[in-house]
């Protein structure tokens, strides 16, 4: 997956808060809202981010094995985003777990 497909992927599924992402997908959606989101910062802008933010981060949860409650560390101050970014950037689950079969195809 390259940068515009997962882009591409995070705002089709920007509501879908089920299945399961890789990490390659979770971190160019982070690189996308630091390239372009954050120098055009205003309402709009963090209107059409804000949900497909958390369903990435969702399913990029489930894909390292944890529920998607954890996206609330985002709540907390200070450490919260670095809480998320080293739950997500665990390996995924290897094969089929209760959220879905793996993205990377391995069985």
């Amino acid at each position: 997956m390259d940068f515009i497909a997962a882009v591409k992927t995070c705002f089709e599924k920007y509501i879908d808060f089920s299945g399961r992402a890789r990490r390659k997908e979770f971190f160019f959606w982070i690189l996308f809202t630091f390239l372009f989101w954050i120098p055009i910062f205003n309402l709009w802008a963090w209107i059409a981010i804000v949900l497909p933010s958390i369903s990435v981060t969702v399913r990029r949860l489930h894909d390292a094995g944890k529920p998607g409650l954890f996206a609330l560390f985002y709540l907390l101050p200070g450490i919260g985003n670095a809480v998320i970014y080293i739950l997500c950037a665990q390996d995924s689950v290897p094969g089929e777990n209760e959220y879905g079969p793996n993205p990377k195809g391995i069985a």
